[in-house]
């Protein structure tokens, strides 16, 4: 969701009439370019929806059957009162727990590809976020646990199996070995819900909790084999410039990315430059603004009144020796703010200056920004099945 430094405060919710800028490029663009014929994407859109143009088959895709929205009913497949449930721009009747029917048509699109024509196949599980709804058989494998972890590990027992479904159907086509296979989170878990070990944080936090998330990757016969354990530090914003180079895009983006190429740091054969990490959160009731800026050994978190908040605080700021300090335990910033930007501006030798990247964040104006992710919400009428009309 790219506004400005690509920090935007929410997702797009259902009563929104806007979505992803029609001037940048996707993923499933960038396969097309490469010849990719086939281009699926089975789960969760939330890129925009209330106009066709903006949908998943008009940005790339030549395939999709899921939902457009987020924290939709697991088993009605409604969210607000909707139907959400589409095969390309129809509402689509299916019936069944959303991540059986995500992972089983995700299959089924890789076994109706010919063997010999490659694809890209993109898989956004709506589990296990809310609401926690779970089979009973998966929950029947989780009465050691109690109350909403239970349901939690019951949904992501569930999503396993679609995964391993999905898999199996590659590895039927004989092309696993030679296909890259990326899983990995978009945030950490909830309070009381999940686990985030020792992290500080969760979900909605710019805390380490909040944002680092472990990722799994494999490529037999592209030299990212299993045993392995990459410490080096990457995100999402690595993803399309690697695939880029993985398919032999030379042409330069439409617009710069934010990331870099991490393939042979995946291999294991290269260690990263370090590099500066922005995180930002504007969810919480409070409307508090947090920005998170990282490197590999020092993170710097800023604390300031939302841009609509209605009472205004004073910035503050925390400063944590990641390095040394993963858990974020000991703030060293206690000293005034003027000497923590300096200090900031200097991290690890960072060719960016930092400071000029903060007072540009602190002036932010609410237009700048979207509307909050709530505001509005409840307003949208109720329709049994529903699609795009413009």
């Amino acid at each position: 969701y790219p506004i400005r430094y690509g920090l935007m405060r929410a997702v797009i919710p259902p009563q929104r009439d806007y979505g992803l800028d029609l001037s940048e490029e996707t993923m499933a663009d960038v396969f097309a370019k490469a010849g990719y014929e086939h281009r699926g994407i089975f789960g969760k859109w939330h890129l925009g929806h209330r106009q066709k143009k903006w949908g998943p088959t008009k940005r790339g895709f030549t395939d999709f059957i899921g939902h457009y929205n987020g924290a939709i009913d697991y088993f009605t497949h409604e969210r607000d009162g909707e139907r959400d449930w589409h095969r390309n721009d129809v509402p689509f009747q299916q019936e069944g727990y959303s991540t059986d029917l995500i992972g089983e048509s995700a299959a089924a699109f890789l076994k109706r590809i010919p063997k010999s024509d490659p694809y890209f196949l993109y898989v956004p599980f709506n589990a296990p976020h809310s609401p926690l709804q779970a089979k009973k058989e998966d929950l029947a494998k989780y009465d050691h646990r109690e109350g909403r972890p239970r349901i939690h590990a019951a949904m992501v027992d569930s999503m396993d199996q679609a995964m391993g479904k999905i898999l199996e159907a590659a590895e039927e086509r004989g092309d696993l070995d030679d296909t890259f296979v990326l899983f990995f989170s978009d945030n950490g878990g909830v309070t009381n819900v999940g686990s985030n070990g020792e992290l500080k944080g969760a979900k909605a936090s710019v805390y380490q909790g909040g944002i680092r998330v472990a990722a799994a990757a494999m490529w037999k016969n592209g030299g990212i084999v299993g045993g392995k354990r990459i410490r080096e530090r990457m995100g999402y914003i690595d993803i399309l410039p690697t695939i880029r180079n993985m398919i032999g895009i030379t042409d330069p983006p439409k617009k710069p990315l934010d990331g870099i190429d991490v393939l042979e740091a995946m291999r294991g054969k290269t260690q990263l430059e370090d590099r500066l990490w922005f995180s930002y959160i504007d969810q919480a009731p409070d409307q508090i603004e947090r920005l998170a800026v990282n490197t590999n050994f020092w993170k710097l978190v800023i604390h300031r009144s939302a841009a609509d908040a209605k009472e205004r605080i004073e910035p503050t700021l925390e400063l944590f020796e990641i390095g040394n300090d993963p858990y974020e335990k000991l703030d060293i910033a206690k000293w005034n703010p003027e000497s923590v930007k300096k200090r900031a501006g200097r991290i690890a030798e960072a060719k960016t200056d930092l400071s000029a990247a903060i007072e540009e964040f602190l002036s932010l104006r609410i237009d700048d920004q979207i509307i909050r992710f709530r505001v509005g919400a409840g307003t949208t009428p109720a329709i049994p099945d529903w699609s795009p009309t413009r």
